[in-house]
């Protein structure tokens, strides 16, 4: 775990209610991250070796990897040879019956052919799954298009096997995944024996290459509604996961281990938002905004006590709120458990990480919390441009500790 390796992430979600100019006007101009916090006034100097990683071109080197390889490749029109396989071709049905053995053998249909590969979950029907385990590499480029509804068993015993995953995409490389379909975690039962132990996912990617997530409506998770984890090259867009306010600690998108991925145009109301976890990742936001609407957490990076890695690079901007708990987090000293944690010297490192245009209202007095460690100060944290006022008659209030801050504009609350 130790050492630092390079990565991005890019969080961007459209809002219908954005008062940004720049959005307004039409299509922004191409970001440049170095150059916008220099203009604001952030010194890259204090910094370098923080920024460097951005200067040398390998975010503008993703981008347009990422562009070519999957948008011309796996968003123009099907060829003539591209092969479509509907899961009720392998005995699917829909209609409230087991459904788990129909779709692995049209997935191993589809991985195993070769060239451009769609396979297909019809519209207009629910499809009743146990886990199920997506496995690689293919042989194919693979288009998975969710017109209908996947379900998750509410038999405990299905997840006896794996309590910890529902539908998992493992080492599954150039896959993009649409449609406009719903995936329904059915958390309900889980909820119902809710444990923070062993935390269960709901859709996964795992050492995945070049992946595209769009237009899905991931819902009612058992806890963890997307993950992302030891992934590459990542464009998810359009997501719509949501879970109700009674959902215990249900969590929206968790990113870790990743490197270069960017999340856009989405909404995200479940109890717990968007967070970095567990370092060794690059978080990093751009242009447009985030919704995010009556959820405990937003955008929170935490690592427990003890850890290592890095978490760096981060751009957290052109966010909405309404009536978010904790907003803006830095939790160096996070702890997961009833007792309270041995202190310990070693920490994930948080380092230049901004939060830029970010407004709304928090549900909870202090809207702004960064508790850094003592041993490994956070570094580099510029906030611009962020206004979060309490929901109610009280002032909303920042907690700040250990941790070496920048602010630019007009910014409330602000650290005492």
């Amino acid at each position: 775990m130790g050492g630092h390796i390079t990565q991005l992430v890019i969080i961007t979600i459209f809002s219908l209610f954005s008062r940004y100019s720049s959005l307004e006007e039409g299509p922004p101009p191409p970001y440049n991250y170095f150059e916008d916090v220099v203009s604001a006034g952030y010194d890259p100097l204090a910094y370098p070796s923080y920024l460097s990683t951005l200067q040398d071109g390998n975010s503008k080197d993703f981008i347009s990897h990422t562009t070519q390889l999957l948008t011309l490749q796996r968003l123009g029109l099907t060829s003539p040879s591209t092969i479509t396989l509907i899961v009720d071709h392998f005995g699917a049905t829909g209609d409230a019956a087991n459904d788990t053995q129909a779709f692995e053998k049209a997935w191993e249909e589809a991985c195993s052919s070769k060239g451009e590969v769609i396979l297909e979950v019809p519209q207009g029907k629910c499809y009743h799954l146990k886990p199920i385990r997506f496995s690689g590499p293919c042989n194919s480029n693979l288009t998975v298009q969710i017109y209908g509804s996947m379900e998750a068993s509410d038999d405990m015993s299905d997840y006896k096997e794996d309590r910890r995953h529902w539908l998992i995409f493992d080492r599954v490389d150039n896959l993009l995944i649409k449609g406009g379909g719903n995936i329904n975690g059915n958390g309900k039962i889980w909820w119902q024996n809710s444990c923070k132990i062993n935390k269960h996912l709901a859709l996964t990617f795992y050492r995945s290459k070049n992946l595209m997530v769009q237009n899905l409506k991931i819902q009612d998770a058992q806890q963890i509604h997307v993950s992302f984890e030891k992934c590459s090259n990542v464009e998810a867009s359009a997501l719509t996961v949501t879970a109700p306010e009674t959902s215990p600690n249900t969590d929206g998108i968790h990113v870790t281990r990743t490197q270069n991925i960017r999340i856009t145009d989405s909404i995200i109301g479940t109890e717990m938002g968007s967070g970095s976890r567990h370092g060794r990742q690059v978080t990093c936001i751009q242009d447009p905004v985030i919704t995010l609407m009556a959820i405990t957490y937003n955008f929170y990076i935490n690592g427990h006590q003890g850890g290592s890695g890095s978490a760096s690079n981060i751009i957290f901007q052109n966010i909405e709120m309404f009536n978010v708990s904790n907003p803006i987090i830095i939790d160096q000293n996070y702890c997961d458990q009833d007792k309270p944690c041995k202190e310990q010297s070693s920490a994930v490192e948080v380092k230049t990480v901004v939060y830029k245009n970010i407004i709304g209202t928090s549900a909870s007095q202090v809207a702004i919390k960064f508790d850094c460690s003592k041993t490994h100060p956070c570094q580099g944290i510029l906030l611009q441009n962020v206004s979060l006022q309490e929901q109610g008659d009280t002032t909303a209030k920042a907690i700040c500790n250990n941790v070496k801050l920048s602010e630019e504009g007009i910014v409330f609350p602000q650290c005492s």
